[in-house]
């Protein structure tokens, strides 16, 4: 019987280095024989992910409980290459998921509950890593406010929203990482955390929320 991968998620704030540890980490677990793909939301090259880049690069308007929902739709719409992925042993580090959405959307005053509700018994991560990076420093990096969301009026909100977030998941499911630290630094821990988690991973993959 295949041992079944791994699901990795990375959240954190706009331009904490999210992207460049999903990629780091991909191609080091590949390297040391461990199969492994990245996947990123929102994914930007479905339907639903072409509507939402339009909203993101302030192209159109939509209501906000509409763009939520469009972002629940276009992690459905990977959740079954993910099972996929895992139940054939390989695993999926994936740069943000669920809980940006709800981190987002219950900034803007929807219910928590509600933005939670959309995203009921997709694939459950086996670990988030939280790259934690104080707002003021993420506005410093380079192409911060190009989109609708990178405002450092959001991101404070959104910091705070994520720490209500991390408590709900719980802190063996939830890690949270110094981001303001050399590259290669964050690297470190983050492959010292997923190897203590490839060494224990089992059974089915657990449903978000559920």
């Amino acid at each position: 019987m295949v041992k079944r991968g791994a699901f990795i998620v990375f959240e954190g704030l706009d331009r904490s280095g999210k992207s460049t540890q999903v990629a780091r980490l991909v191609e080091s677990l590949n390297q040391s024989g461990e199969k492994a793909v990245g996947c990123r939301f929102p994914d930007r090259t479905t339907t639903t992910g072409k509507m939402i880049d339009s909203y993101l690069a302030q192209k159109s308007e939509l209501d906000d409980h509409a763009i939520h929902l469009l972002f629940s739709a276009n992690r459905w719409e990977r959740s079954q290459a993910i099972l996929a992925d895992l139940e054939a042993g390989t695993t999926v580090v994936c740069d943000r998921y669920a809980f940006s959405g709800i981190a987002f959307s219950a900034v803007k005053g929807l219910s928590y509950t509600w933005c939670q509700s959309p995203d009921i018994g997709l694939p459950l991560p086996d670990l988030v890593l939280f790259l934690e990076l104080a707002p003021a420093a993420a506005a410093l990096r380079g192409g911060f406010g190009n989109e609708r969301y990178e405002t450092s009026e959001v991101q404070i909100a959104v910091k705070d929203m994520f720490e209500r977030i991390g408590s709900d998941v719980g802190s063996e499911r939830w890690k949270v990482l110094d981001a303001g630290r050399d590259v290669d630094a964050v690297e470190k821990d983050v492959r010292g955390r997923v190897e203590e988690l490839l060494k224990k991973v089992e059974g089915p993959v657990g449903k978000l929320w559920a």
